[in-house]
């Protein structure tokens, strides 16, 4: 949707990435739209050459979030929120669901619950 003017469709996949769960990596973004790796790493580099996007490490993995002084952060989130709203609401919703805690051991798998209790 928005590949015309950003000149590349996984610039667009980190910057919704990005706008839905706050943070994220590239792995997990390249994952999520099942696309290659490389390409979301060479996006995220030059976004973050480029100043809109700032990483830190945490461990072995680089995260990556908004630049909070970007000078046009509000009117580019502004424009991505936009573009988020034509999505279909399956995606909207899996982009808004950030489970990155573990299970808890023991805790059984929904797939594998029955309706014993009723």
């Amino acid at each position: 949707m928005l590949e015309p003017l950003l000149g590349s469709t996984n610039a667009e996949r980190v910057l919704i990435f990005l706008l839905a769960r706050g943070e994220g990596y590239a792995t997990e973004i390249a994952l999520f739209f099942e696309t290659d790796l490389y390409g979301i790493q060479k996006q995220m580099d030059k976004l973050e050459a480029g100043g809109v996007l700032t990483s830190r490490k945490l461990g072995r993995t680089r995260l990556y979030t908004f630049n909070p002084r970007y000078s046009f952060l509000s009117e580019l989130k502004n424009l991505l929120e936009k573009a988020l709203s034509f999505y279909p609401e399956t995606t909207r919703q899996d982009l808004t669901m950030n489970r990155r805690r573990p299970r808890r051991k023991g805790k059984p798998d929904e797939a594998n619950q029955t309706d014993d209790a009723a």
